[in-house]
């Protein structure tokens, strides 16, 4: 059996930083099915939860494919391993020691749709740890519109190895990320399919973006990305929503929104959400409205 050796760099996330993640992918992807890959992190200095998401999803997709995937653990630094255990990741890949949460939102995978659990590791692993001054209401609204993302997950990109998920609080860079990932089809391989088109990634970024639209194979009713809420909330925090998917992108942030061409692909999506950890109270406007009262 064909053994493939990836050496694992620093992964930020950074647009640049994804093209490494699109690189690692083509190349395991050229390697064929069957193929073992060790993952060697001698030049790994950090990663970031979208490349904890991404390795995860792609061990998985390795060993769906009839290969088996090594993290050669004894090439990891001590911040990279100690980041892996404690968010549950290394557990997760067969590692004995129980994780602990810390600033780390836990690794996750998913292989069905769990709504309920989602949910509930959303609000309580995500939003409900006091990083973020949010209003109980206005925490439950997000957690279902991100929730949304999951489950589009499972019924638009056909994806064959679940949804994976975890984050990061950075207390020195008041930031808070969560990174979601799965490795179906991708959101414009998807639109181009239903719509007939030809589309630009960008272009086919932009029509899932847009109210109304559905890649699902069944709807009730309108249904889009559902992230209205979600992009509100990003702008008005000053975080930022970035989408990659196939060979298209897309950015929401306190600037507005938009969408690009890749120069690199890989099929699937990766999602990152960045918040920012201010003073602020964040309430829903109907709460503020009640507020004027007292």
């Amino acid at each position: 059996m064909a053994t493939l050796t990836l050496q694992i760099p620093t992964i930020n996330d950074s647009r640049l930083d994804f093209t490494v993640l699109a690189k690692i992918w083509q190349d395991v992807a050229k390697a064929g099915n069957g193929t073992n890959v060790n993952f060697n992190f001698s030049s790994c200095g950090f990663l970031r939860p979208n490349a904890v998401v991404f390795l995860g999803a792609l061990a998985r997709l390795i060993q769906h494919r009839g290969g088996a995937p090594r993290f050669l653990v004894d090439t990891m630094q001590s911040q990279v391993s100690a980041n892996l255990l404690q968010n549950g990741f290394a557990y997760a890949m067969g590692d004995d020691t129980q994780p602990w949460q810390g600033n780390s939102i836990p690794y996750r995978e998913y292989s069905q749709i769990d709504k309920n659990a989602i949910v509930y590791s959303l609000k309580n692993e995500w939003l409900g740890r006091g990083w973020v001054n949010i209003s109980h209401d206005l925490m439950n609204e997000i957690a279902g519109r991100m929730s949304e993302i999951y489950v589009n997950a499972f019924d638009h990109s056909l994806t064959p190895i679940g949804v994976y998920s975890c984050g990061q609080h950075f207390p020195n860079r008041r930031e808070l990320t969560l990174a979601v990932a799965d490795f179906g089809v991708g959101i414009p391989s998807k639109v181009r399919f239903q719509e007939g088109e030809a589309f630009a990634g960008a272009d086919a970024m932009r029509w899932a973006f847009t109210r109304g639209n559905s890649t699902a194979r069944q709807i009730h009713g309108p249904r889009g990305m559902g992230l209205d809420l979600l992009k509100e909330f990003v702008r008005v925090n000053r975080g930022r929503l970035e989408i990659y998917s196939h060979d298209g992108y897309a950015c929401i942030d306190s600037t507005g929104e938009m969408y690009e061409n890749l120069p690199v692909f890989f099929e699937g999506t990766l999602v990152q959400v960045r918040l920012v950890c201010d003073n602020k109270l964040y309430l829903l406007s109907s709460e503020i409205d009640s507020l004027a009262f007292f």
